[in-house]
């Protein structure tokens, strides 16, 4: 487990348990209140990249992949960042009816970016929702500049969030919980096991951020998102970081 550096160091002082009772309280609304929701997680996610990036946001070049309704445009380019999102469902884009100045639909997965051309590549709470979540991360370095940032932030299935709106039946198995949800609603979950939301573990992420050669990124933390920093230290133990990790983050930094 790599010690967090320069940035993130920035952004472990701001880990508090305030700050984290605060977003893991919110998460509770993320389909009966989606604008509280998206609305705090975009301003915490822009004050993440903003400790992260080692310069200035301002005039950076900033693509969020998997941008969703459109929540954290207007916090990065506050920032003065330029910012761009890429989502590939139509429905999702539009759900929240925000404008969108600067979406693309487009699969993370090949995302239409020349090689180096962004200054910060950026994912929050996706690559749970893909099939190939490792093709995504290869994307996103892809497209990465030289000395710029790759953060790929994304929530836990053993976590007490992995089931997302199934809530805690998806220790029953996701399928399982699929048929439980849909049995009590009426209809299946928006995020369907083995559809549009997958099983992706921390060990999954490490394990593949130690595949990428050094010549290509270096990994310069990786950290629970929601927990205060005294609890960092459970993403060093094998199976407790799957349980009460709720969501790992993985910085690298292009080479």
């Amino acid at each position: 487990m790599p010690v967090p550096q320069h940035g993130a160091r920035r952004f472990a002082r701001r880990a508090t348990l305030r700050r984290a009772a605060g977003l893991l309280n919110d998460f509770r609304f993320e389909q009966t209140d989606p604008d509280r929701f998206y609305s705090a997680l975009a301003r915490d996610s822009v004050e993440l990249i903003a400790d992260l990036y080692p310069d200035p946001l301002e005039g950076a070049v900033v693509v969020d992949v998997g941008g969703g309704p459109g929540y954290f445009a207007d916090g990065f380019r506050a920032r003065g960042a330029r910012y761009v999102s890429v989502e590939p469902d139509p429905a999702e884009m539009h759900a929240a009816a925000l404008p969108h100045q600067a979406s693309i639909r487009a699969s993370g997965m090949d995302l239409p970016f020349a090689g180096g051309s962004m200054d910060v590549c950026f994912s929050s709470n996706v690559a749970e929702h893909v099939p190939d979540p490792w093709r995504m991360g290869s994307e996103m370095l892809r497209v990465t500049r030289s000395g710029g940032i790759m953060v790929l932030s994304y929530t836990l299935w053993y976590g007490p969030f992995g089931g997302h709106e199934m809530g805690l039946t998806h220790y029953l198995g996701g399928a399982r919980a699929a048929r439980r949800y849909t049995r009590r609603h009426g209809h299946p979950p928006k995020n369907l096991y083995g559809t549009s939301l997958f099983a992706v573990t921390a060990v999954d992420g490490l394990r593949w951020a130690a595949t990428i050669g050094a010549d290509e990124a270096t990994l310069i933390a990786a950290f629970p998102r929601y927990l205060p920093r005294w609890m960092w230290w459970v993403m060093r133990v094998p199976g407790l970081r799957e349980l009460l990790g709720s969501n790992l983050v993985l910085v690298f930094r292009r080479t």
